[in-house]
């Protein structure tokens, strides 16, 4: 089985479609019944989807393919019961063996679904290999995201994991600087920070434009010490939901970025095509793997496990600790860290106070104290209204 995409040869409706996800058998040939189900998907659907998101629904669907190749099992497999089904098996293997991240698990488990579905209704398959539930999602937001209180009802698959049934990771102070003080390359730095004290998801902080950065010592009206406000626009970047938001970027680090374009990324060789801010070491953008590579060789290095997502859910964590130790902050906490991190729904957000819920108050007071000491941001958000 492998995993190829396809060049401008590979026609459909007399239209060349170069970078297609092509998943092929031993034979050369596409494996069915998941090439069909990637023509429906990203070609026959009618909402266009990019080749980025091209390339990450077929290596979703390759790996549940290559699971099937690699235990001799076949996509429509007997079962006796749902729960015995392939897809049940692919799932436990995930989560129980490989011990992968909840959400990393469901994305590829609502494709293959999703697969299976279409199977259903084509006719390929007399039954599905799972059964589904109807959950109502409360907190929609509208556009301009505030929560309407409106909710909704989707069909959800039971072999679906429950995306927070484990407590979201974080750090503690101490490891934040012991981790950050390890890290020797300034652009490995600005990605820890662009999650750590502003709270971007990984894409983000890789994707994170050039034409953001300025030096703030120019500008009079920003103050040493206090939040910039920078709007990130899915136009510019990557950014889930395709939502823009505010984020609150500190002084400091602004500065960081702005020495880091004047000293290092212009001498590497094609910077200036590019128009992410956080270049490797070849002038390349970082990509997904390399950003986990450098993150798992950081965690060998501090001998403590520090991983992207876990970077973000810090900075939820702590600036929900601080600013509840607060109170002359003038800001909701939970509605703040929901509008930094873009959450949709507010009940996203809440799983991180629930976490907090769980702390004792004397150690929770000395968490918020000592990320308030690291990054100062009690002092930042009480300079200037937000």
């Amino acid at each position: 089985m492998r995993f190829v995409r396809a060049t401008s040869d590979f026609l459909l409706a007399g239209r060349p479609r170069p970078g297609f996800p092509l998943i092929l058998d031993g034979s050369m040939e596409p494996a069915q019944p998941f090439h069909d189900f990637l023509l429906y998907r990203l070609l026959d659907k009618g909402k266009a989807l990019n080749h980025k998101t091209w390339d990450a629904y077929g290596r979703r669907l390759w790996d549940f393919a290559r699971f099937l190749q690699a235990n001799r099992l076949t996509w429509n497999q007997p079962f006796t019961s749902v729960g015995q089904s392939v897809v049940h098996v692919y799932r436990d293997w995930q989560a129980h063996d490989l011990k992968l991240d909840t959400a990393t698990v469901n994305d590829r488990l609502e494709l293959v679904a999703s697969m299976y579905r279409w199977a259903y209704a084509s006719g390929l398959i007399d039954r599905l290999p799972f059964t589904s539930s109807d959950v109502t999602v409360h907190g929609i937001e509208h556009d301009l995201s505030h929560v309407t209180g409106s909710s909704k009802t989707v069909n959800r698959p039971s072999v679906m994991l429950d995306e927070w049934a484990k407590e979201p990771t974080f750090l503690v102070a101490d490891q934040l600087k012991s981790a950050r003080d390890e890290i020797r390359s300034a652009s490995q730095r600005l990605l820890f920070d662009l999650m750590a004290r502003v709270g971007l998801r990984c894409v983000e902080a890789r994707t994170f434009p050039l034409s953001y950065v300025f030096d703030p010592t120019a500008r009079k009206a920003l103050t040493p010490g206090t939040f910039i406000d920078l709007r990130l626009d899915p136009r510019d970047m990557e950014i889930k939901f395709r939502k823009p938001r505010v984020v609150h970027v500190p002084y400091s680090l602004m500065e960081d970025m702005y020495a880091y374009t004047t000293y290092e990324r212009n001498g590497l060789a094609g910077s200036s095509e590019r128009k992410e801010l956080i270049l490797t070491t070849h002038g390349q953008s970082y990509s997904k793997d390399a950003a986990v590579k450098v993150f798992a060789d950081l965690s060998a290095r501090v001998r403590f496990r520090v991983r992207p997502l876990m970077l973000r859910h810090s900075y939820a964590i702590h600036t929900l600790l601080m600013l509840r130790s607060h109170p002359e902050i003038k800001l909701e906490p939970l509605m703040y860290v929901r509008d930094r991190l873009g959450h949709r729904s507010i009940q996203t957000t809440m799983i991180y106070l629930q976490q907090i819920e769980r702390l004792l108050g004397a150690e929770a007071l000395a968490m918020s104290d000592e990320f308030d000491r690291l990054y100062g941001m009690s002092k930042a958000l009480s300079a200037a209204p937000l």
